[in-house]
């Protein structure tokens, strides 16, 4: 009977630390709200671009948005409104003499703002570029296409269309660093894996429609057995669909083209272009403002881990490529 009783006051006396204690400890951990991280409203990051009203920014400033909405930061966007650097040069100095918490910048030539941008780091304002490098710049990081690869998709892709002859063309931006990657791993991979395929010219498209038209008719009048024709920016392959329709020989000819706007995607779906590479650019928008709150913040060090352990962001992400052709392209129009 004693033991009975005994047994009945030991479980009771179990119940109650378990309910009071362990329990109540548990719960309070549970329920305690996960503080992540947070900035202030009054907090302000600004990106800045060049031919500020093209659509291709868009998805980017999308991504940026939505990065500031999760921090509780505020976003601003600037750009140079035509395709030049002092242009660009002249509206980065005025964003970094506003002291924001950081500037994402994609370089419309990977030289002419090196000074600007090594002018903000030692002012303490961090800086990272998107879709556009510039190498030797003080930036911290570099987020966008591994365009290299890109050109060499381009090429397979080509490639595979003309069976691995013919002649084509290419219509970029010479002097803008991520055109000049796309358009030599176009080349080199032409050249190492199509041998029987030649590359007749490379024209400068301005990154504009009219421009790219013209050049692509030009290279057509110079080269009427041309099969194929590659542009390394959206505009570009715009341009170059207008020349092979305005010619009556549109999906006669193969073109690829670059990102994904709804002049490239209405052409893809009426035959007119091939193919088009479509970027990461909502990641680039999105990790480029993660990554300027975390220096801002001091949460990660500039540069290699140093012996206390603090960590640095990666100096490089690649944000990655898809290739959109006529069965796939009712998923990249803007819902």
């Amino acid at each position: 009977m004693y033991g009975i009783v005994y047994g009945l006051f030991t479980v009771l006396f179990l119940i109650f630390v378990w309910y009071y204690g362990i329990r109540d400890d548990r719960q309070g951990d549970w329920n305690q709200t996960p503080t992540g991280l947070a900035g202030d409203i009054e907090e302000k990051y600004v990106m800045v671009t060049f031919q500020s009203g093209l659509d291709y920014w868009r998805t980017i400033m999308k991504g940026f948005e939505d990065a500031a909405q999760s921090l509780n930061v505020s976003v601003e966007f600037r750009g140079a409104t035509q395709y030049d650097p002092n242009e660009e040069i002249t509206v980065l100095e005025q964003v970094i003499a506003r002291k924001p918490a950081g500037i994402a910048i994609t370089a419309i030539n990977s030289e002419a703002l090196n000074l600007s941008i090594a002018k903000a780091i030692k002012a303490g304002i961090p800086v990272v570029l998107f879709d556009s490098g510039a190498p030797k710049s003080a930036a911290y990081s570099f987020l966008g296409t591994d365009n290299y690869n890109a050109g060499m998709q381009a090429a397979r892709e080509m490639g595979r269309l003309l069976g691995g002859r013919g002649k084509v063309a290419v219509i970029t931006q010479p002097s803008q660093l991520n055109h000049e990657e796309r358009t030599n791993g176009f080349k080199e991979t032409l050249r190492q894996e199509f041998p029987s395929m030649e590359i007749v010219q490379v024209a400068d498209g301005k990154g504009d429609i009219q421009a790219s038209e013209r050049a692509a008719e030009a290279i057509l009048a110079k080269y009427p057995d041309v099969g194929g024709f590659f542009a390394t920016q959206a505009n570009g392959g715009v341009g170059i669909g207008q020349a092979l329709k305005d010619r009556g020989i549109a999906g006669r000819i193969a073109l690829i083209g670059f990102d994904t706007d709804k002049g490239t995607l209405d052409m893809v779906k009426d035959g007119t272009i091939n193919a088009t590479l479509a970027q990461g650019t909502w990641n680039m928008g999105y990790w480029s403002l993660m990554e300027l709150f975390h220096h801002h913040h001091n949460l990660v060090q500039p540069g290699n881990e140093d012996l206390q352990g603090n960590h640095s962001l990666p100096p490089y992400i690649d944000t990655g490529i898809t290739v959109v052709t006529k069965a796939n392209v009712d998923q990249y129009y803007a819902k």
